[in-house]
């Protein structure tokens, strides 16, 4: 028996070495696996985000079958809050507020998806390289290196699932490789089936709740009057939607740029006189810096993950532009 057993191990072992070896050796080639793995798989799991002294635990399941990728996160730390996405439409329970957000998820990327589609671009602006492979939630993970080759953007350290590529830990680092923000599951199911119902909002009700819808309308990029005057090395407008404020007060325009990985949202809204004027400068929440500036009696916000001198070169070349 205990041969049998013995045999049974080095079995084991062969075959999980066998599949290993499958993995690709380019760096460029997991990014892609990285990519895709968070869109094409089934997957439950626990993770924890840390942003400077933020801690917090979240539950997400990932289901994506023919009509394509439908998920649900819930954060289990503090207020309730619950997301839940079917391909672009994406949902934000808030049930202290009794409100729903409705949103789309723009192209936007988040854990454990982390990369866009679109990810040959990353390797113009990072140099990518291999790490050691190390244990994430009781899964071997391939590291990936990703450097930034300037100063407008941060570095990343990304730790994939050998087998399948899903990115199972990541962590933001500054120029000195101090985190600033870090994800990472301490739990995860990888694959089989996902009962829908898990899917399914469970803080939400129907009764008196507050239904927000923020999502907008896209803009073809050539139709903007605000426009980018000097051009951020790397990053490129990626999409711009125009939501209505409210009564009398006009539209925000939101405007996506990204260097194919790191993102800036900019939104440009109109100055009112008659309400409290947000003021101009930096600040910081958390991993995101701001930078506000007033501009011919419009507020420009430029925000994202980013160094603030991307966001101050960003937000200082925001013009707006009269057509012909």
């Amino acid at each position: 028996m205990k041969q049998i057993a013995a045999a049974l191990v080095v079995w084991i072992c062969m075959f999980q070495s066998q599949a290993i070896a499958d993995v690709p050796s380019d760096p460029i080639s997991w990014l892609g696996r990285i990519a895709s793995a968070g869109q094409r798989l089934n997957y439950t799991g626990t993770f924890i985000y840390q942003s400077g002294p933020v801690l917090e635990t979240s539950r997400i399941t990932h289901l994506a079958d023919a009509s394509g990728e439908h998920e649900r996160l819930e954060v289990l730390d503090g207020s309730p809050r619950e997301v839940t996405r079917s391909n672009a439409e994406v949902r934000c329970v808030l049930p202290d507020q009794r409100m729903v957000i409705v949103d789309r998820s723009g192209g936007q990327r988040g854990f454990p998806v982390w990369l866009p589609a679109t990810y040959a671009s990353v390797a113009e602006n990072y140099r990518v390289s291999k790490g050691e492979v190390s244990r994430v939630a009781g899964h071997d993970t391939q590291l990936l290196m990703l450097e930034p080759r300037d100063d407008l953007r941060y570095g990343h350290l990304l730790w994939a699932e050998m087998l399948s590529g899903l990115l199972l830990k990541a962590r933001m680092v500054d120029e000195s490789n101090r985190i600033i923000e870090q994800f990472a599951f301490s739990d995860v199911r990888i694959g089989g089936d996902i009962d829908p119902g898990a899917l399914k909002s469970r803080l939400a009700s129907d009764d008196g709740w507050r239904v927000l819808d923020t999502r907008g309308q896209d803009m073809k990029i050539e139709d903007s009057e605000w426009m980018l005057t000097s051009p951020l090395p790397g990053y490129a407008l990626k999409s711009i939607i125009r939501r209505p404020l409210g009564p009398d007060r006009g539209d925000i325009l939101h405007l996506v740029y990204s260097d194919g990985l790191a993102a800036i949202s900019v939104f440009v809204e109109p100055t009112d006189p008659e309400r409290a004027a947000s003021t101009p400068g930096t600040m910081v929440m958390g991993a995101i810096n701001i930078y506000k500036r007033d501009v011919d009696g419009h507020m420009v916000t430029a925000l994202g993950a980013v160094p603030m001198r991307a966001l101050q070169l960003l937000g200082d070349g925001m013009e707006l532009v009269v057509r012909q």
